[in-house]
């Protein structure tokens, strides 16, 4: 049996991950590879640092430049996270001549195409399954399997946190606040959980997969963001009234050569199987042209199912040939030119929860306001007053479908009137249509 040497930058959540798995899975691995692996060197910040994995002392490192200067590293796999030294390490890592296996989203993201040109430039292996939902093949899934395609819509819930605390406040009738603290001590949520909360992981996410799906480059800052912290158990109710599941969707659509895409909450009908996706779960719903509509459901997170995705890729570059130049490293997602929708033009139904004085005439106000901003109301619901010594009272206000622009200009001219005090919240529907 061939030998061959890799090394690990990282031995955090996913690091120990992937050596726990070539430790436990080892004959099988060889067998599917071709290859003994053995786990040269790992490079962390710490030697001595206990972090439940038996790892030899001689393999750990502080020092990069070990495992730079060593040939017989033939792959070096990155899963550190972050912006640097992540980059660094791998650029450098690409002009020696190793292949590059990663879990770097924001990586990915926001320096894509300068790693993919560098390994392109140098004829390596580039593979990066692990950096969308976690053990889902949706990376191989779409740059092998779905090639047949065009890929008309993606609707992804790609970040477990949020799925999460959205399904404990659905299922448990709990507070945001509440859940999330939950969430902490689970290990679900980060102390920090802004980058989940807010948007910004699924954003991530979805920038690297429209850019797979259509074939064209997508920068982070393309893909509209929101994120969960509005959410209320009123509305988790609202929505359960209304046959709907609340969920953070990363959707991405293709419109006559025009990409859609956004992250934010939205209400999906109870039907639909991306609303059955509970707890830390990821799932990714493709439409794609010949194939009809699949669904890729699994962990999205976690030290094992992330891991799993990792060793997959060192096992797809082991088959690829390491020892010979490879003509064709990386899946071009440069092949399209194709513009952006901007958010204002992007269509949609809504549910609208308002809180006005409970006073004569309120109701056609507000209604008279999105008439004359060409807005159709689908439904308006009037609950009971919210507080007695204030007597205010909620609406609710479901649209048919209708642009964006249209309902902040109806939202903006909700704000002069006096009887309305506040607009609680507002969330996109989508009917799968």
């Amino acid at each position: 049996m061939k030998k061959v040497k890799i090394a690990l930058l990282g031995l955090g959540n996913v690091g120990r991950g992937v050596f726990t798995i070539l430790q436990q899975n080892k004959d099988e691995i060889m067998k599917r590879s071709g290859y003994e692996i053995e786990v040269s060197k790992v490079l962390v910040r710490d030697v001595t640092k206990n972090r439940g994995v038996a790892v030899p002392e001689e393999v750990l490192t502080t020092d990069f430049e070990e495992i730079l200067n060593d040939d017989s590293i033939k792959i070096v796999v990155e899963v550190m996270g972050g912006i640097d030294p992540a980059k660094e390490y791998m650029m450098r890592a690409m002009e020696a001549k190793k292949h590059i296996v990663t879990a770097n989203k924001m990586l990915l993201a926001t320096a894509g195409d300068e790693v993919f040109e560098k390994a392109e430039e140098m004829g390596i292996m580039f593979q990066y399954e692990a950096s969308v939902a976690g053990g889902i093949p949706i990376i191989n899934g779409i740059n092998e399997n779905l090639t047949a395609n065009k890929i008309n819509e993606l609707f992804g819930i790609v970040n477990g946190t949020t799925n999460y605390i959205l399904s404990k406040m659905e299922l448990e009738n709990l507070d945001f606040d509440e859940v999330l603290e939950e969430a902490k001590q689970k290990g679900y949520a980060e102390a920090d959980p802004t980058s989940d909360i807010d948007g910004y992981d699924a954003q991530y996410k979805l920038a690297i997969l429209a850019s797979l799906a259509f074939g064209t480059k997508v920068k982070v800052n393309d893909v509209y963001r929101e994120g969960i912290t509005k959410i209320k158990p009123i509305d988790m109710k609202y929505a359960s009234d209304f046959g709907m599941s609340i969920k953070l969707l990363a959707i991405a659509k293709d419109d006559d050569g025009k990409l859609e895409l956004r992250v934010h909450p939205t209400m999906i009908p109870e039907t639909h199987p991306l609303a059955n996706v509970y707890d830390s779960f990821n799932a990714i719903f493709i439409n794609g042209n010949a194939v009809g509509d699949l669904m890729f459901y699994g962990r999205g997170a976690g030290d094992l199912p992330t891991g799993s995705a990792v060793v997959s890729d060192i096992i797809a570059i082991l088959r690829g040939n390491i020892d010979t130049d490879n003509n064709n490293p990386v899946i071009r997602n440069n092949l399209w030119e194709k513009k952006i929708k901007d958010i204002n033009e992007v269509e949609s139904r809504y549910y609208i929860r308002v809180t006005v004085d409970d006073k004569p005439g309120v109701l056609g106000q507000i209604t008279t306001i999105f008439g004359a901003n060409r807005v159709s109301l689908k439904s308006v619901i009037q609950k009971g007053r919210k507080n007695d010594e204030n007597v205010e009272v909620t609406l609710v206000l479901i649209t048919h479908k209708t642009k964006e622009y249209l309902i902040k200009d109806s939202i903006d001219k909700l704000y002069d009137l006096r009887t309305v005090k506040d607009v609680e919240n507002i969330i996109r529907i989508e009917d799968f249509n």
